[in-house]
């Protein structure tokens, strides 16, 4: 009788789980399908425009420019200072212009996201006016969609340059 008894109770426990995990099964399906699909090559066209402008308008040294790419509560996080935000930003891209940054590359390495959210990974280049360069690294960017516009809500940038002596 006891074997019984636990053969039973095995089953229902077995049978119980199962429809559990269909029904987690079920509600994850049920939520991928209300969250439209992240259109990778859409990003991928939003992020090379974008880089593009960035590129113009820091060989244009237009700070003002610079910094409307980014929302007001937005944070920049560089090596060796403090996290940079809202209006410090502006001041972020003009001290970097007037250092003698006069041409920017940018190489994206990755681009995921959601319909709210893009997050780009890539590498960077900064060169003088000469050509030579100031500073090259990597780069992790979260672009953010508002009331139907696009902006950075936080860039991180780490140099890839040995410390200077």
């Amino acid at each position: 009788m006891w074997k019984i008894f636990v053969i039973i109770f095995a089953a229902l426990n077995c049978y119980g789980l199962l429809s559990c995990n269909q029904q987690n099964s079920e509600k994850s399906a049920n939520t991928t399908a209300q969250n439209p699909a992240f259109d990778q090559q859409w990003a991928k066209s939003f992020i090379d425009s974008i880089n593009t402008k960035f590129s113009e308008q820091i060989a244009a040294g237009d700070s003002f420019a610079l910094a409307s790419h980014y929302w007001a509560d937005a944070e920049l996080l560089l090596d060796n200072s403090e996290v940079v935000k809202g209006n410090d930003i502006l001041n972020a891209w003009g001290s970097a212009i007037r250092m003698g940054i006069k041409e920017m590359t940018f190489s994206t390495t990755d681009i995921t996201g959601d319909p709210t959210f893009v997050i780009e990974t890539g590498n960077y280049e900064m060169k003088d006016g000469n050509k030579s360069i100031i500073d090259r690294g990597k780069y992790v960017v979260v672009w953010e969609k508002r009331n139907g516009e696009w902006k950075l809500y936080r860039d991180i940038g780490s140099t890839s340059m040995p410390a200077t002596k």
